[in-house]
């Protein structure tokens, strides 16, 4: 099984447009330290042939040229010239940051589209997504806990993990940290191997930690370092627990919070652009990798 990460960061990317938080402002000053990094999303394969893309993303267009075993020469011939390795998708949640980039793949390839029914019900309210011609795109709700097979030899099962509605969805109190289909994080298998994928969790309750036991991987929600990251910023006042994203350090973090499940890869993702893990030889990037972390990057692959 190979995983490949197309975007390593949180909504907005790194740098965001428009910040000059002291982490994006390196990367406006061309300090070699940071990179550019694109919006969280990932793809799997089986056969390093039929890729599953886990999230489109704002910059999709960008991440598949960025990505030559994803463009189309590498699957295309005569009789297909709308075609792909891009086999099917699946969605997590309804995060802008997760499903805007469906608006790409509009140009009448047929894929198969998964997600829970909350999440492809909130897609199909939208106006603007009826775009994905029905012709084209099948969309097919899975359950919770229901295994299904997106591409030959590549099993998936989805499950809850706390979180959120999107933003664009709040209204009233939130409810931060329910475990519901509006979140979910995903299980991967194939040739005997398990990766895990999960971009965000408002925690990691014991289930969630029996669940992933033995996993050769696990790609897990790395937001902000610190919960009051943004406000110590200076770019926002919710923390990061509010948003629906665990820290990785301090009270309930999540730096240690599967030690001793031996786990053989971890790695950070979704990385918010004020995360100081972003920079190379920083304290806390340091203090990540010492505690057997990986941070990713875009177009980093894991060979499984």
């Amino acid at each position: 099984m190979r995983l490949f990460v197309l975007g390593s960061a949180a909504g907005g990317g790194y740098p965001q447009w428009n910040c000059l938080c002291d982490v994006c402002r390196l990367f406006w000053t061309g300090d070699g330290r940071v990179e550019a990094r694109s919006q969280s999303s990932i793809a799997a394969s089986a056969d390093g042939r039929n890729w599953l893309l886990l999230n489109a993303s704002p910059d999709l267009r960008q991440q598949i040229i960025a990505s030559p075993r994803l463009a189309p020469s590498a699957h295309a011939d005569d009789a297909d010239r709308r075609a792909t390795p891009i086999s099917a998708v699946l969605v997590t949640n309804g995060d802008v940051d997760h499903i805007a980039g469906l608006l790409t793949l509009r140009e009448k390839q047929r894929f198969p589209l998964y997600g829970t029914s909350g999440v492809l019900g909130m897609v199909n309210e939208s106006p603007v997504f009826k775009v994905l011609d029905p012709a084209f795109v099948d969309q097919r709700p899975v359950k919770v806990g229901q295994a299904f097979e997106p591409l030959p030899g590549l099993t998936v099962e989805i499950f809850s993990v706390p979180g959120k509605v999107p933003l664009f969805m709040e209204t009233g109190e939130v409810d931060v940290g329910e475990e519901s289909e509006m979140t979910v994080g995903v299980k991967l298998s194939a040739h005997g191997r398990t990766a895990f994928y999960i971009p965000g969790c408002a925690h990691v309750p014991d289930a969630l930690k029996t669940r992933v036991r033995g996993a050769d991987a696990l790609l897990f929600d790395g937001t902000v370092f610190v919960d009051e990251e943004m406000k110590n910023a200076g770019v926002g006042e919710k923390t990061g627990r509010r948003m629906g994203h665990m820290p990785i350090t301090g009270e309930g973090g999540s730096l240690d919070a599967f030690d001793g499940l031996d786990i053989a890869r971890k790695a950070y993702i979704h990385i918010n652009n004020t995360n100081p893990i972003l920079i190379d030889g920083s304290d806390q990037r340091l203090t990540v990798e010492a505690a057997g972390w990986t941070v990713t990057r875009d177009g980093m692959e894991i060979a499984l």
